[in-house]
């Protein structure tokens, strides 16, 4: 009975602690200094590979694949805050996900926060 009083504690302590992180908890991906104002990279938050790109001292996370063919964007070109596939060239605003030419079509984006010099994403 006791372990399972304090299984019950450690387990409503857990949730409690994921609660106040919000939704998704954060994954230390880089280093502020090794991602360059304008650039874009591949990361991995955990084993999801994500497209991590800086735009001024801002840093913002989109799903890697582009929804066209699956094109790396990871290995796109960044220009302001457009992101296009290296593959065909389909655009993105990596601050909100959407695609350049349609709206309606959205890249999933990533929560990110910036601590001690680290980058780190929320899935």
């Amino acid at each position: 009975m006791r372990q399972d009083t304090a299984l019950a504690a450690r387990c409503k302590a857990a949730l409690l602690a994921s609660f106040a992180m919000g939704e998704g908890s954060f994954e230390a991906v880089a280093r502020v200094d090794d991602l360059r104002p304008g650039t874009v990279t591949t990361v991995y938050a955990g084993e999801t590979p994500v497209a991590l790109a800086r735009v001024g001292d801002e840093v913002y996370a989109v799903q890697h694949a582009c929804l066209h063919l699956k094109g790396p964007l990871g290995a796109g070109h960044l220009e302001g805050c457009v992101l296009s596939c290296p593959w065909h060239g389909w655009q993105y605003d990596v601050r909100t996900g959407e695609n350049e030419f349609d709206r309606a079509i959205r890249l999933r984006t990533y929560e990110v926060k910036v601590s001690d010099g680290e980058i780190l994403v929320a899935l």
